[in-house]
């Protein structure tokens, strides 16, 4: 419901309330900016290859897929090919790959008959790719105890 004042021009409840307009307005465009990613390097051993490790980087954040994919949308440095960054539904295995040191059925387990939505794509500069980019909600916890409603994402780091 929206409430519409007549306040007089210069009054100071109509300064507060241009205020407060402002600021909330600019605390919604910060929010929709940033997910909260933090740095997750327990993920690296769990779902990356040992060979070349250096070159991965994992982070999460408390934000759902579909969050995440909206506060990318203006993001231009993203490649836009077919199927890039569309959320789909994976089996575990398919999500979280096969390469890292994770016991695949304890997360088997964890997930039970859930599947992982997960959207994959490329992040370009200079014409080319620079990182490959896998999201993937609800995620483990890194002791696969629990299911988090956020977002992993794990970054490969090909270019510069």
């Amino acid at each position: 419901m929206i409430v519409q004042l007549a306040l007089q021009p210069r009054s100071i409840t109509r300064t507060f309330a241009a205020a407060l307009t402002l600021a909330l307005g600019l605390a919604a465009s910060a929010v929709a900016q940033d997910v909260g990613w933090r740095d997750a390097p327990a993920y690296l051993d769990l779902f990356t290859p040992a060979a070349g490790r250096e070159a991965y980087r994992a982070d999460t954040s408390p934000a759902d897929l579909d969050t995440v994919l909206r506060t990318m949308a203006g993001d231009t440095s993203l490649a836009r090919t077919p199927g890039a960054w569309t959320p789909r539904a994976e089996y575990i295995l398919d999500a979280f790959g096969r390469s890292g040191t994770y016991d695949r059925w304890t997360l088997a387990r964890l997930f039970g008959s859930r599947q992982a939505r997960v959207a994959r794509g490329a992040r370009a500069a200079d014409g080319g790719p620079v990182e490959y980019w896998t999201l993937i909600s609800p995620y483990p916890s890194a002791d696969f105890t629990r299911l988090e409603p956020g977002t992993l994402r794990i970054v490969l780091r090909i270019g510069p």
